[in-house]
């Protein structure tokens, strides 16, 4: 069948190559894509009318969703209604990732382990709540902020700085309109990411992120420097918990509440003293932990999407591969504030013949070139028996690659190497 990507990141990337390897798969498009992935097209995600064309004239067969913005603005909802096969979640269900208030909401009704948490329109009831409260708090802008809407303060000063910011200079603009003020939770946090068909529910491989841009966990939040999977923070006995007490439970609200979840529900994390609990809900693969779980599937992920958006799950078997997978995000000087853009790019192919994957994440052709077009700019993933062989064929694949103020962590994988 012909599919379609939607979608430019390395999370993107990384399900094209993942779908590439189906037997069921023939021509696969990528909207708007990157110069790592085939045939791309030059349409915007948000334009569903003009998707909508695409699919129609190219017969596609299957439409996977990557970024949360197309979801949430309905797509998946045009698309079944024009009878075209899609992997994703409704807007009505994507409201999951797309309001902070409407998750958390659900996780109290419903008695989903969560974070305490109030919820405010209002500037001044939210400071009057921090001073009463105390830090270290977490203070959340309600609406989609390009995953830096979300400040985990320190100190008392730190959440009423957040709460100024996001409610009265609209840092984050009109995702800021509400803000989520939750107590802040001791433990380690990890990814687990899961395929449903609305009923059916099949854990991922679990991994962790690491959000912070400079070494040892400091300096500012960034849309995620690297990751790997598995996480031991997840054992198997927590792993079943949080199937058990967490996805289970979610799944069956979504569709009481009448928004029937199908695609996949991403379980942000906090592995607590008392057990999981959920820091947030993404509507669909993270990034950059997508870049690490696929590679550890074994089995046909076209298949595996399409039995999600039929209600078929329970008849398709999923397996993965036993070993670890590390992911070392390559940035431009500066991210996550301002960056250049248009520096040429040294070293792929070096990177990819000694054994790495690398997923394109910020990148443009110009002038026979790769160039650099973002703050997160490639992902290199390499695999091995365990996280230390994993990390070390990843790092020596990142020192083949080079481009003007290039920058990456290197200590992804840390937690692991330290248990």
């Amino acid at each position: 069948m012909n599919i379609l990507v939607i979608g430019s990141g390395g999370r993107e990337h990384a399900l094209f190559w993942k779908l590439k390897e189906s037997p069921q798969a023939d021509k696969i498009y990528a909207i708007p894509g990157n110069p790592g992935m085939g045939e791309t097209v030059d349409i915007s995600v948000t334009d569903n009318a003009a998707i909508l064309r695409f699919a129609k004239e190219k017969e596609i067969g299957l439409v996977v969703v990557g970024p949360e913005v197309p979801l949430i603005n309905g797509l998946v909802d045009d698309l079944e209604k024009a009878g075209i096969r899609a992997f994703g979640p409704r807007a009505n269900a994507a409201q999951i990732e797309g309001s902070k208030a409407f998750a958390k909401n659900l996780m109290k009704k419903y008695g989903i382990p969560t974070a305490r948490y109030e919820v405010f329109t209002e500037a001044e009831p939210a400071r009057a709540y921090v001073r009463r409260t105390g830090a270290p708090i977490v203070v959340k802008a309600d609406g989609l902020a390009a995953g830096k809407g979300v400040i985990v303060a320190m100190t008392e000063w730190e959440a009423l700085d957040a709460v100024n910011a996001i409610m009265e200079d609209n840092t984050f603009g009109d995702a800021g309109a509400r803000v989520v003020i939750e107590e802040f939770m001791e433990g380690e946090e990890a990814s687990l990411l899961a395929f449903t068909d609305g009923k059916i529910i099949r854990p991922m491989i679990s991994a962790q992120d690491h959000k912070r841009a400079f070494d040892g966990d400091l300096g500012p939040n960034t849309g995620g420097m690297g990751t790997y999977a598995p996480a031991p923070v997840m054992t198997p006995e927590m792993t079943e918990r949080a199937v058990e007490e967490i996805l289970k439970p979610t799944i069956a609200a979504m569709e009481k509440e009448g928004c029937p979840y199908r695609g996949c529900l991403y379980l942000g994390l906090m592995v607590t003293h008392e057990g999981p609990k959920v820091v947030e809900f993404n509507a669909r693969f993270g990034d950059p932990e997508t870049q690490v779980v696929l590679p550890l599937l074994d089995g046909d992920l076209v298949q595996i999407m399409c039995a999600c958006a039929d209600g078929t799950l329970a008849d398709v078997p999923i397996h993965w591969k036993d070993g670890a997978a590390v992911c070392v995000v390559l940035a431009a000087g500066g991210y996550p504030a301002s960056y250049e853009r248009g520096d040429v790019i040294h070293g792929i192919p070096d990177a990819e013949n000694a054994g790495a994957l690398v997923f394109h994440a910020g990148t443009a052709a110009k002038d026979g070139n790769i160039v650099t077009n973002g703050g997160r700019v490639l992902g290199v993933v390499g695999m091995g028996k365990d996280i230390t062989a994993a990390v070390k064929k990843t790092y020596e694949a990142v020192e083949k690659i080079s481009f003007k103020n290039v920058y990456h962590r290197k200590d992804i994988a840390h937690r692991a190497l330290n248990r």
